[in-house]
């Protein structure tokens, strides 16, 4: 539930309108600003950290250090104040989303988006960075987009300005997907732990995933101090070189091999967003092929060649005189083109990267020229024959196939499977819901494809409805995710009581399964039969056949005279029915022979 509720007047000037976003300092609420007559975005710290000093004061430095840097990609902070036992900021209220909700629905972005957001988040970072302030904290959930792309990086809740504030040393701050491997071993950070990050951004920017993910932050700080990244030419092969060096250079485990300002990431970005546009993917210095030889010379007739030699010798008595620098030739076969590129620019040579087909993995150097040991002028060109794999294949139609027939159908194609799962009601167990890249998609042979398949539909259990009644237990299974069908049974039970279901409960079944639910109808009804005239010993015994129980009225050993229920009507199978008894009158003897007419008189 929100702290702040909706309609509450904060320090008597902002009435709050409602709660736009939650983080796990604060809570950001819109508000209208009673003094100046504005919307502003009130971020009030939770309360529960109100009375730790340390979530006050990074709370408090927020505001201070932000309130500084007054930049167009940077969030305005007006004003900051104490509120009912807590503390809040009012800041510039931003309408768009969050780089992380863009990201979410568009993400991978084109190269030149990509690039101009990463310079905007750069201006912002940089602007600080001269001011002595690190924000130690950048990640897209961290910066607004405006409906135009416009950025503005806010959040700057653990910023660190200059050496007085609060020490972090010893301690893990920020989001563990951008965490420089400094800030992951609890080391002291400066700006360019800022540029790790943003460079992290980049890389998320472009191939749609951050390069380190785990089960936990820990897991996932540790591969940023361990692991190398995946070259984002794996991820997307139209990604230009200069610009994938650019990001793989930001994104060095040493602080040292990094860019050593915004500024220099910047210009970085420019050149490669330059040679982005100058087409074909490539910048100058970076070729699509080999260059073609140069056509023989024709020959010289013999009495030049004198002329040649004394030119060529004072040409070269002069180049001894006034060559240029020279360095050394790296060796940059067998490592990947970005750090390949980069390492030469570094040692002011220029990349001209040459894509070849070759078995050896996409993305590493198979040769160069000239080759490594050798020495040539600053600024001369180093030709990189990288691997672009051994070509392409297309991505196999697996949907509806059992996930071992489709793994193997992959391999055929050149290909290899990453599994996940995931319940669908549609879908059987154990079968293909979709791939990515999808079906008939040209990919690098070799490439994984991320195959989707189904783990049934998911499984709920069966609520307990046994002596419900009857519309109470159809509502509480519908409720679950049921389908219902009833059941009519003849029972002692009363009527309309659930005496029985199947699955029965506790049973974990897929949703929208059927329950059958057997409901009393109440005892059934049978014929009572006519026992009337008959001895009570045989209408007891015809009664009680039928079902009854019996009641006697009168005489055990006379003859039923009346029953209730009468004979011949239906009645409750098990109730009572009640028989009048009576003793049977004897019959007056007869009087033979003594008929007093008529009749002859005794002698």
């Amino acid at each position: 539930m929100a702290e702040v509720t909706d309609g509450t007047v904060v320090d008597s000037r902002y009435n709050v309108r409602s709660r736009i976003g939650s983080g796990g300092m604060a809570d950001v609420y819109l508000a209208d600003d009673a003094h100046l007559g504005r919307q502003v975005a009130l971020k009030v710290l939770h309360r529960r950290f109100a009375r730790d000093h340390q979530f006050v004061e990074r709370f408090r430095r927020e505001a201070s250090a932000a309130a500084g840097l007054q930049h167009p990609n940077v969030v305005s902070v007006y004003d900051r104040g104490e509120h009912d036992g807590t503390y809040y900021i009012a800041m510039e209220n931003l309408p768009g989303r969050t780089l992380r909700e863009l990201l979410r629905q568009e993400a991978p972005l084109s190269q030149e988006r990509a690039i101009n957001f990463g310079i905007q988040i750069l201006n912002a970072a940089g602007f600080a960075h001269k001011r002595g302030v690190v924000h130690r904290d950048f990640k897209p959930h961290n910066v607004i987009v405006a409906p135009d792309d416009s950025l503005k990086v806010t959040d700057f809740g653990i910023a660190r300005a200059g050496a007085s504030e609060m020490t972090e040393t010893g301690s893990i701050m920020g989001t563990a997907q951008y965490l420089s491997p400094e800030q992951a071993q609890g080391h002291p950070v400066d700006h360019r732990s800022d540029l790790y990050s943003i460079g992290i951004m980049l890389y998320e920017m472009l191939g749609g995933r951050t390069p380190f993910t785990g089960d936990s932050a820990v897991s996932i700080a540790l591969k940023h101090v361990n692991q190398v990244p995946q070259p984002l030419s794996q991820l997307r092969p139209d990604i230009h070189p200069l610009l994938e060096a650019a990001v793989m250079r930001a994104i060095a485990k040493d602080p040292a091999h990094r860019y050593q300002s915004a500024d220099e990431f910047i210009a970085a970005l420019a050149q490669a967003r330059t040679a982005i546009r100058g087409g074909a993917g490539h910048t100058e210095g970076w070729a699509a092929g080999e260059v073609p030889p140069e056509e023989e010379k024709r020959r010289r007739w013999p009495w030049l060649v004198l002329a040649l030699f004394l030119l060529l010798g004072g040409a070269a008595l002069a180049f001894l005189l006034t060559r240029p620098d020279q360095v050394k030739v790296p060796n940059e076969v067998g490592r990947q083109a970005p750090q390949a590129a980069a390492d030469l620019v570094n040692k002011s040579l220029k990349p001209q990267i040459i894509r070849v087909k070759s078995q050896s993995p996409v993305g590493l150097v198979v040769s160069q020229d000239p080759r490594p040991g050798g020495k040539v002028e600053k600024a001369s060109t180093v030709k990189l024959r990288v691997s672009s794999g051994p070509g392409l294949t297309t991505v196999p139609d697996v949907t509806g196939k059992p996930v071992d027939q489709a793994i193997t159908d992959l391999r055929n194609h050149g290909l290899f499977a990453n599994t996940s799962y995931q319940h669908s009601s549609s879908v059987s167990q154990g079968l293909v819901i979709s791939t990515t890249p999808v079906a008939l998609s040209q990919v690098p042979v070799g490439s994984r494809v991320q195959v989707l398949v189904s783990s049934g539909p998911k499984l709920i259990d069966v609520p307990d409805v046994v002596g419900k009644q009857e519309s109470v237990a159809t509502a509480t299974l519908q409720d679950a995710g049921f389908k219902v069908t009833s059941v009519k049974q003849d029972s002692n039970q009363p009527k309309g009581q659930v005496l029985s279901e199947s699955p029965a409960a506790g049973s974990s079944v897929p949703k929208d399964s059927r329950v059958t639910i057997t409901v009393s109808r109440g005892p059934a009804k049978v014929a009572v039969p006519d026992v009337t005239g008959k001895s009570v010993s045989d209408a007891q015994s015809a009664l009680q056949g039928a079902g009854f129980s019996v009641t006697v009225t009168g005489p055990s050993d006379g003859t039923v005279v009346s029953q209730s229920p009468a004979g011949g009507t239906k009645a409750d199978k098990g109730s009572n029915v009640t028989i009048v008894a009576q003793k049977k009158q004897q019959q007056p003897p007869s009087n033979n022979g003594n008929n007093s007419s008529g009749g002859q008189q005794p002698k």
